[in-house]
């Protein structure tokens, strides 16, 4: 062999062995970079999205717990992983399930084409699972629970078959806008229908000009129709003059005794009309309802060191006169109005652990419990009939409740069909006045009369 074919193959095998070692080398290298790469995906996967230091687990936790939805974390099947307070208050979960079909279903679609589901729905709740009232009823502006949970469904899948659901609760937002549909039916309808009965009637009239006893009759008509329209109106302005007196209030120390005669007294010719007697009570105790009445000869009375000792016993308010006349006055008219001939309305006031209540019970024919917490509505009826022919603007309690809010009271109401209705107006109580005097603090509950229990 050759010299130069020793060279040749000499050359060949080095080059064979640096081509092999830079194959080697750079199979290296790329194992190196997917080894780090990979090491750097799993860094990443466990750092929080907020930033290097920030830790995960707490700040998941803390994003839960400040997001307006409920937050329930589950499987395809419907097991759940993770579910957030609010979540669980809405009752959605049994056994680590979700025990809402509609749910179900809206996760079932999302799982079966990996994209987001979102679908309001409606859920009947029993009754049993809210908090009872207590015994003074509905305070204006408390709304009853309600037997429909209205929720707005998000459904998405965030990996390792998990799959998100983002709950809020929108019955608020229904029930407004019911209200809302409502307010808007019922002034269109209270407008209209005195106008329209007025335009009928002059016509009916011109038609029987020659029948003096036919115009007579429909001239009264027209008449009455003109002050239910003048009445609806004058309602109107007394509520936006109710809404818009806030920081304008001539606030003044007022007796709640003298209000509450005031009050009977502008109501006492329909009184007498129907037959209803208004009877009028202090601390428990019958009073005169007349404001001609100047002499109390039964004040109560209370037993000092020395021997019985006379002490004032009307309890005082901080409020706006003729708002809280207003405020009493409506509750009384509405009494009289709602309730049977030959029946009493008792108007109560008492004081207790610094509050003056005002209360006034009648036995009527009481408030279905549905309508409870709507009865402060402006323009809402429980029987739109029977308001028609007592002369209702349906307007009387929205101004009752503007008036006792803005001298920053509160009012309620307790119902029972067939059994009548009581309304509570609490005031806080006026301070010593300057003399040193203090209303009587005597802690009793309100009975208006003997012949009429004190409801709750």
């Amino acid at each position: 062999m050759s010299i130069w074919k020793i060279v040749v193959l000499t050359a060949l095998a080095v080059l064979v062995v640096a081509w092999a070692a830079l194959i080697a080398y750079n199979k290296g290298r790329a194992a190196g970079r997917t080894a780090a790469q990979e090491m750097a995906a799993e860094n990443q996967d466990t750092r929080s999205l907020f930033g290097d230091d920030v830790p995960v687990r707490p700040t998941e936790q803390r994003l839960i717990e400040v997001m307006p939805q409920a937050v329930i974390v589950t499987d395809r099947n419907g097991q759940v992983h993770y579910a957030s307070p609010g979540s669980v208050q809405l009752g959605l979960i049994s056994g680590g399930r979700l025990n809402s079909r509609e749910i179900e279903d809206i996760l079932t679609q999302a799982a079966a084409d990996g994209g987001v589901r979102e679908r309001e729905v409606q859920l009947p709740l029993k009754r049993s699972i809210f908090p009872p009232l207590d015994g003074k009823g509905i305070e204006a502006g408390q709304s009853l629970p309600s037997n429909t949970l209205y929720l707005r469904v998000r459904i998405g899948d965030i990996g390792d078959d998990l799959y998100v659901i983002l709950i809020a609760d929108v019955s608020e937002q229904r029930r407004f806008e019911a209200v809302r549909r409502d307010f808007v039916t019922n002034v269109s309808h209270e407008l209209k229908t005195p106008a329209g009965a007025i335009a009928l009637l002059a016509e009916t009239i011109g038609d029987a000009a020659d029948d003096p006893d036919a115009v007579r009759y429909f001239a009264g008509r027209v008449t009455k129709e003109s002050k239910r329209l003048t009445e609806l109106v004058q309602h109107l302005i007394d509520l936006q003059r109710a809404q818009a007196s806030q920081g304008v209030m001539d606030v003044e120390r007022l007796s709640a005794v003298d209000v509450a005669r005031a009050a009977i007294a502008e109501n006492h010719v329909q009184a007498e009309a129907r037959h209803v007697d208004i009877r009028l009570s202090v601390n428990g105790r019958p009073v005169s309802a007349s404001e001609d009445d100047e002499e109390q000869p039964e004040t109560p009375t209370t037993e000092g060191k020395g021997g019985n000792e006379s002490v004032k016993s009307e309890p005082m308010i901080m409020a706006d006169r003729e708002a809280m006349r207003t405020a009493v006055k409506n509750l009384v008219e509405n009494a009289i109005h709602y309730s049977p001939e030959h029946t009493t309305v008792a108007v109560g006031v008492s004081e207790h652990d610094g509050k003056v209540i005002i209360r006034v019970v009648d036995q009527g024919i009481g408030i279905p419990e549905k309508s409870l917490d709507r009865i402060f509505e402006r323009f809402y009826r429980v029987d739109p009939a029977r308001s028609r022919a007592t002369g209702g603007s349906g307007l009387g309690l929205a101004i009752t409740k503007h008036c006792v809010q803005e001298n920053g009271g509160r009012i309620s109401v307790w119902s029972r069909e067939g059994e009548g209705s009581t309304f509570t107006i609490e005031m806080p109580q006026a301070p010593t006045d300057a003399g040193g005097n203090a209303s009587d603090d005597t802690g009793d509950t309100v009975e208006p009369t003997d012949s009429i229990s004190p409801r709750p």
